[in-house]
C-alpha cells in the first residue's frame, strides 16, 4: 500500500510539474491576444496576478501567523517573485518567445552565485564547468559583431535575463522557509507581483485602459485559473519530488515555448541562437545531475 501511495504520489507530481512547464512555456500567446485587446503588459500582469492572489489570500487566512516568523526573508520572496512575473511577462510581450525562455533559463548561473555568495555552498568543478557552459551559451545569444561586447541587444533581453536572476534570488530565499505551507509561500509570491506591478503602473503613470469586459474578464480567467493552477502545481511538483528530476521536468517549458513560437507566429531562432541555447539546456541538466549525485537516488 505504502509502495503504490509513493508511486501515484511520484506520478501525480510528475503530471502537475509538466502542467506548469507546459502553461509557463505558453503563457506568452493568450498575454498577446489580452495586449492586442488593449490590455497592456504591465495591466495584464497586476490583473492576472491579483486574480490569483485574492482566493490565495481566503484560502492562507488561517495561517497567517507564520508570516511573522521570518519578515525579512518573506519580503525578499514577494519582491524577487514580483519582479521576475513583471519583467518575464513583459519580456514575452516584446521579445522572441524562445529568446526570452532561453535567456531566463540562464537561471542555475545566477544561483550558483547566489549560492556560493549567500550560503557559502562552493560549487564543485562540475559546478564551475556548469557556469562556464552556460555564460558560453549566453555569450552565443549575446553576441552581434556591431555591437561589440555581448550585452542584451534590447529591453526584452535585460527583462529575461532579470527575471531569471529574480528568479534565482527567490529560490535561494526559499531554501530557508521549507517549513511554510505550499499555499502561503505562493500567496506570498502572487501578492509580490501585485506589489511591483502596481508600482510599476504608478510610476509609469500608465492609465486605466478603456476595453470590453470581456477582456477583463479573460484577463481574471488567465489569472484565477491558469496562474493560480500553475503555481501551486510546481509548489506541490517540487516539494514532492528530488530537485534534480523536477529541474529536468520544468525544462519542457523550453519545449513548450519553442512548438508554441514556430507554430503561432513568424518569429525565427537563429543558427547561433539554437547553439547558445542548446548550452544553456545543457547546463541546466548537468546542475540538475550534479543535485541527483549530492542528494542521491
Amino acid at each position: 500500500m505504502f509502495v503504490r501511495v509513493v508511486k501515484n504520489r511520484t506520478m501525480l507530481s510528475v503530471m502537475v510539474l509538466l502542467w506548469a512547464a507546459t502553461f509557463w512555456g505558453v503563457v506568452w500567446y493568450p498575454l498577446r491576444l489580452l495586449e492586442a485587446a488593449g490590455l497592456s503588459g504591465l495591466w495584464t500582469t497586476w490583473v492576472i496576478f491579483t486574480s490569483a492572489a485574492l482566493p490565495g489570500l481566503w484560502l492562507s487566512w488561517t495561517q497567517r501567523r507564520v508570516l511573522g516568523e521570518q519578515p525579512g526573508l518573506l519580503l525578499l520572496v514577494a519582491l524577487a517573485n514580483g519582479w521576475l512575473n513583471t519583467a518575464f511577462v513583459l519580456a514575452v510581450l516584446e521579445g522572441n518567445v524562445v529568446r526570452v525562455l532561453l535567456l531566463f533559463y540562464l537561471s542555475p548561473l545566477w544561483s550558483t552565485v547566489l549560492g556560493w555568495w549567500w550560503l557559502g555552498e562552493r560549487p564543485s568543478r562540475l559546478g564551475l564547468a556548469t557556469l562556464g557552459l552556460a555564460m558560453g551559451g549566453a555569450l552565443f545569444m549575446l553576441w552581434n559583431p556591431q555591437l561589440g561586447f555581448p550585452w542584451p541587444q534590447d529591453r526584452a533581453d535585460w527583462l529575461a535575463i532579470s527575471a531569471g536572476l529574480g528568479f534565482s534570488f527567490s529560490n535561494v530565499a526559499v531554501r530557508r522557509l521549507r517549513h511554510m505551507p505550499a499555499v502561503l509561500k505562493a500567496t506570498v509570491t502572487w501578492w509580490g507581483v501585485v506589489l511591483v506591478a502596481g508600482v510599476w503602473l504608478l510610476f509609469a503613470q500608465v492609465p486605466i485602459p478603456v476595453i470590453s469586459g470581456e477582456t477583463w474578464a479573460w484577463a481574471v480567467v488567465l489569472g484565477g485559473l491558469g496562474i493560480f493552477s500553475a503555481s501551486l502545481a510546481l509548489i506541490y511538483g517540487v516539494e514532492n519530488m528530488p530537485v534534480h528530476r523536477s529541474a529536468v521536468i520544468l525544462l519542457f517549458e523550453l519545449v513548450a515555448g519553442a512548438v508554441s513560437s514556430l507554430w503561432l507566429t513568424d518569429e525565427i531562432i537563429t543558427p547561433r541562437e539554437w547553439l547558445g541555447g542548446v548550452l544553456i539546456i545543457v547546463a541546466a541538466y548537468l546542475s540538475a545531475a550534479e543535485t541527483s549525485q549530492e542528494n542521491g537516488p
